[in-house]
């Protein structure tokens, strides 16, 4: 009796294919050509859309001062759209110089409105006035200010303010001072939700005033702006993974990895400063409305590419483009500080500078924990979690800022996240500390996520006897 082994023939390898030109460089070829012309019938859509009180979601209120010897004087503009959800009042651009309600609106501006000495001695404080005005495609009401000291010489004082803001967590006031015998505005700061008051230097601030403030505003517009932090979440969500065959997979190395996050960070930082540089020092303009919907479009796409790769390799190239987007928006609340050139250079610099460091912040908190979660069997199923949030919550924003949809019913989510950051952050790390704590949860070998999900097969050898 004779014992011979058979082995199965081994199949014959498959051809590789070119991404480019395979299957996936089709699908991929048609998924772009879809995007771009959605960017074009959004752009259609928002520019054709009739103007309406809640066309920019995201308008912030001016304040701006002239400091004389014996007052001072400007201008408040409020943004009608966000005065009629504070107020829970229709409020358009008609109804508000109605002389009913504009003498309404002007005593709600005054009870939010005072000023005083740093020791708390008031100052007499008189709004007049009241007309709408376009100011970058918003209607605005524009109230003039007045503020005179108790001993009719101007110092030093401090400046409270919260309309809108008491109401409308999401908003923000921005404060300019031009003093006496300057030709140029220079930002003083931001008031929001937890800040209501400011100082004011009647001789005016120096540069570097100026610069910090600015800094600051940068900061703070970044740390408040949901959207732009979606956007930069769902591009660090697929950071730390590779695209194979249409998928995403585990990375093999941890450098490449943050290689990854400091191309994509960095090319967002590219792309947006270009464009707010030139927009701010007026070299180029986009409507609001329309840089607001590829702003929300941009999370809608940068959520679909955190789920299936639709530009394998490409998320620098992601991040620089839409990142132009997102620069003209950071220009749009420069412009409306009515600032001088000298002002305005500093501004710029010091408002780049300060989402920079944001960004950074933002990087640092999250990235970690993403790493860490990347190499367990709970990452799949948190990036498709994460990912189709910011889909939906970018559609939402995307129909409200299109006027498809007359307010967005989805706002508190991301304005609850924004104001508890460090929460957030918390959050995830644990998450990502109990998930790698489970020996169980632990991918195996980096970069194998793909075979290691396939039936285990082994070539047995198959033994015949012949008598």
């Amino acid at each position: 009796m004779s014992t011979h082994t058979l082995t199965p023939p081994r199949a014959a390898p498959r051809p590789r294919q070119s991404p480019g030109r395979g299957p996936l460089g089709r699908w991929a070829a048609r998924v772009g050509t879809l995007l771009a012309c959605l960017a074009a019938l959004t752009a259609a859509v928002t520019v054709m859309a009739p103007t309406r009180a809640d066309a920019h979601p995201l308008s912030t209120t001016a304040i701006l001062l002239d400091a004389a010897p014996d007052q001072v004087t400007g201008k408040v503009e409020l943004p009608i759209d966000r005065l009629a959800l504070a107020l829970d009042q229709p409020l358009t651009a008609k109804t508000v110089v109605e002389p009913a309600e504009l003498a309404e609106l002007r005593r709600y501006v005054l009870s939010h409105t005072s000023a005083a000495d740093p020791d708390g001695t008031r100052w007499t404080t008189r709004v007049t006035g009241g007309r709408v005005e376009n100011i970058d495609g918003v209607d605005h009401l524009v109230f003039s200010l007045a503020f005179r000291p108790p001993n009719g010489t101007v110092h030093d004082f401090r400046l409270t303010y919260d309309a809108i803001v008491h109401h409308l967590l999401s908003h923000q006031i921005l404060v300019s001072l031009r003093p006496d015998g300057s030709h140029g505005y220079t930002t003083l700061g931001v008031l929001d939700w937890q800040q209501h008051t400011i100082a004011v230097p009647a001789a005016g601030a120096s540069t570097e005033h100026g610069f910090a403030a600015a800094v600051h505003l940068g900061i703070r517009h970044i740390a408040e702006g949901a959207d732009h932090l979606l956007f930069l979440v769902m591009l660090l969500l697929p950071a730390p993974l590779l695209a194979r065959t249409g998928r995403w997979t585990n990375a093999p190395d941890l450098r490449r990895n943050c290689g990854r996050v400091i191309h994509v960070v960095t090319a967002f930082a590219i792309g947006h400063s270009i464009t707010l540089a030139l927009a701010a020092l007026g070299y180029v303009s986009a409507p609001t409305r329309v840089v607001e919907s590829l702003i929300a479009l941009s999370i809608l796409v940068s959520g679909i590419h955190a789920i299936r790769p639709l530009v394998p390799g490409g998320e620098a190239w992601i991040a620089a483009g839409f990142g132009l987007m997102h620069g003209l928006a950071f220009a749009a609340l420069l412009n409306g500080l009515d600032l001088g050139r000298g002002s305005l250079v500093a501004t710029l610099l010091g408002f780049n500078l300060g989402i920079e460091l944001t960004q950074l912040m933002v990087v640092a908190l999250l990235m970690p924990s993403l790493l860490v979660l990347s190499r367990t069997r709970v990452y799949p199923a948190a990036r498709l979690t994460v990912a189709t949030v910011g889909i939906v919550l970018a559609a939402a924003w995307l129909a409200e800022r299109t006027t498809l949809l007359p307010s967005n019913p989805l706002s508190p989510i991301p304005d609850a996240l924004i104001r508890h950051p460090f929460l957030v952050a918390g959050a995830l790390a644990a998450v990502a500390a109990a998930s790698w704590s489970v020996p169980g949860l632990r991918t195996g070998r980096p970069g194998n996520d793909t075979a290691a999900a396939e039936p285990h097969r082994e070539a047995h050898p198959i033994s015949t006897a012949k008598t």
